[in-house]
C-alpha cells in the first residue's frame, strides 16, 4: 500500500476533478405526470357516462376533455413558472376532484334532460357547460394569486384590512333583504338581476389571514398562565376577548344567516389555530364549550335551528316535506352498496340537490362505498400535505396560514359529508372543488393558490451564503525592505 506523501490523510483529487453536485429536484415532472393520469380518468368517466346511457360520442362530449386539458396545462406551468418549488401533489389531486366533479354534474344533466323529456318540458341547459366556465375564472384567480403575490408574508401587513374586509363580506347578506340574498332558507347570497355571489366563501379566507397574523402578533396573550386543573392549563379570563369575539360571529351567522355549516367552518377553523399556535387543550374545552352553548341557545329561541335539529333527529316522521332530502341521500347510498351501480346506471338525480349539498350522496350511489372511500382518501392525502407543508415552512405566519387553509378543507369535508350520512345536522356547505358552483370553486381555487406559495417557500432550498474572503494573515505579508539611499548607493 503507498502512503499518502503530504501525510494529511486527505482525500486526492481524481484526473478528472470532482463532479458537479447534482441539481436538486423540484418534482415539477412529477406532477406534470399526476395531471395526465386525471386527465385520463376524467375523459375515460365521461366516456363510461355515455356507454351507460347508450349515447353516442359526440363533439359536445370531446369539447368537455378539451376545455379541462387546456385548463390543466395552464395551471401547471403557471406553477412550474411562479412556484417551482411547490409540492407536486397539490395540483393534481384538485385537478382530479374538480375533473370527476364535471362528470358527475354531466351525469346529472343527462338525467335532467331524461326527465324534461319524459314530462314533456323544455330541455334545460346542461350545468357541465357552465361548470367549465367557473373553472376557467377560478384557473384565472389562482395564476393571479401566483403571479401577484410574490411573498405570502405581506398579507400579514394588512391583516386588519383584511379581517375588516372578511366581516363586511359576512355581514352583507344578512342586512340585505330576503329577495337579494336568501336562498333555501339561507340569507348567505349576494343574488342581483343575472348575478349572484356568495360572500362568506371568500370571507373564511380573509379570516384565516387575519387569525394567523393575530396569533402571531399576540402569542403571549394566549399563552399566559392561568389557572391549572387537572392537569391543563386554562387561559385568563381577561385573554378569552378573541376566542369570544369568534363565537360571537359565528352566533350572528347562524341566527342572521341561518347557515350552520359557516358557523362551524369559522368557529372550528379559529379554534384549532389557537390550538396549533399554543398546544393548550384549555382552549380546545373552552371553545367547544362555547359552542355547546350558542347552539342550545339557538335551538331554543330560532325556529330553523330546532327544525334542522329535529330533521336530523326523525328524518322519516315529515318524509314528504322537510325530512325528504337526508331521506332520499340514505336511500342512495343503500342503493350504491360497495361497488356502486356505475357511473350513468344510477338513479341520482332523486336526491334534491345532487349537483350542490349532496354531490356525494350520486357519488356513494354510482360508484359505491369503495368510489366514495377513494374521493375521500384524495381529500386526506390534501388534507395531509398541506399540514406537511405547515410544518415545513420556516415563518410562524406562514406555519399557521397553511395549518388553517388545511383544516378549512377538513372542517367543510367533514361537515358536508356528515350532514349527508346523517352524522350530523344538515348545513348546506358544498363539497370543495366538487359540488357545482362558482363562489365555491372560486374561493377554493384561491385557497389552493395560497397553499402552493406556501409549499415553495417551505421546500425552496436554501441559497448558500457566500462567505467573505478572509483577510491573508500577518505571517503570510511579505516583510517589508526599504530601499537604499542615494549615499549609499555612491560608496
Amino acid at each position: 500500500m503507498s502512503s499518502n506523501p503530504s501525510g494529511g490523510g486527505s482525500f486526492p483529487s481524481p484526473p478528472g476533478g470532482f463532479a458537479p453536485a447534482p441539481v436538486l429536484s423540484n418534482r415539477r415532472n412529477v406532477e406534470l405526470l399526476l395531471l395526465a393520469i386525471a386527465v385520463a380518468i376524467t375523459t375515460l368517466s365521461l366516456l363510461l357516462v355515455e356507454a351507460s346511457q347508450e349515447h353516442a360520442i359526440t363533439w359536445d362530449l370531446a369539447k368537455y376533455g378539451a376545455a379541462y386539458l387546456a385548463l390543466v396545462t395552464v395551471a401547471h406551468l403557471a406553477v412550474r413558472r411562479f412556484a417551482p418549488y411547490a409540492d407536486p401533489l397539490l395540483l393534481p389531486i384538485v385537478a382530479l376532484l374538480n375533473g370527476l366533479g364535471l362528470v358527475m354534474i354531466h351525469r346529472l344533466d343527462l338525467a335532467d334532460q331524461q326527465s324534461a323529456a319524459y314530462l314533456g318540458q323544455e330541455i334545460p341547459s346542461p350545468d357541465a357547460t357552465q361548470q367549465v366556465l367557473w373553472t376557467t375564472l377560478a384557473i384565472a384567480g389562482f395564476i393571479a394569486v401566483l403571479v401577484l403575490l410574490r411573498d405570502y408574508r405581506t398579507l400579514a401587513r394588512y391583516s386588519y384590512t383584511v379581517g375588516l374586509c372578511g366581516l363586511v363580506f359576512l355581514a352583507i347578506p344578512a342586512l340585505l333583504p330576503s329577495a337579494y340574498s336568501e336562498v333555501n332558507g339561507s340569507k348567505i347570497w349576494i343574488r342581483l338581476p343575472g348575478f349572484s355571489i356568495q360572500p362568506g366563501e371568500f370571507a373564511k379566507i380573509l379570516l384565516l389571514i387575519f387569525f394567523a397574523s393575530l396569533l402571531v402578533a399576540k402569542r403571549d396573550l394566549f399563552t399566559s398562565a392561568g389557572k391549572h386543573v387537572l392537569g391543563m392549563d386554562f387561559p385568563r379570563a381577561r385573554d378569552l376577548g378573541p376566542i369570544l369575539l369568534v363565537w360571537v360571529v359565528s352566533v350572528g351567522v347562524l341566527v342572521f344567516e341561518k347557515d350552520l355549516g359557516s358557523s362551524l367552518l369559522i368557529f372550528g377553523t379559529v379554534l384549532v389555530m389557537i390550538y396549533i399556535a399554543t398546544e393548550r387543550v384549555g382552549w380546545l374545552i373552552i371553545g367547544f364549550g362555547l359552542l355547546l352553548v350558542g347552539y342550545l341557545f339557538a335551538y331554543q329561541v330560532f325556529g330553523h335551528v330546532k327544525i334542522r335539529t329535529d330533521t336530523w333527529l326523525r328524518p322519516f316522521e315529515d318524509y314528504n316535506d322537510t325530512g325528504y332530502q337526508i331521506v332520499q341521500s340514505m336511500f342512495s347510498f343503500a342503493t350504491g352498496g360497495l361497488a356502486g351501480t356505475g357511473l350513468g346506471s344510477g338513479r341520482p338525480s332523486q336526491v334534491p340537490f345532487a349537483k350542490t349539498d349532496f354531490i356525494i350522496a350520486a357519488i356513494g350511489e354510482e360508484l359505491g362505498l369503495i368510489g366514495l372511500t377513494a374521493v375521500l382518501i384524495l381529500y386526506l392525502v390534501f388534507i395531509i400535505r398541506g399540514l406537511r407543508t405547515a410544518l415545513a415552512v420556516r415563518d410562524s405566519f406562514g406555519k399557521l396560514l397553511a395549518a388553517g387553509l388545511s383544516f378549512t378543507v377538513a372542517i367543510q369535508l367533514f361537515v358536508v359529508v356528515g350532514g349527508v350520512t346523517k352524522l350530523i345536522p344538515l348545513t348546506g356547505l358544498t363539497t370543495p372543488y366538487l359540488s357545482y358552483g362558482g363562489s365555491s370553486l372560486l374561493a377554493n381555487y384561491l385557497l389552493l393558490a395560497l397553499l402552493i406559495k406556501i409549499s415553495d417557500a417551505a421546500r425552496e432550498p436554501a441559497t448558500p451564503k457566500k462567505r467573505p474572503t478572509p483577510a491573508a494573515p500577518i505571517a503570510a505579508v511579505r516583510p517589508f525592505s526599504p530601499k537604499p539611499s542615494s549615499a549609499a548607493t555612491l560608496k
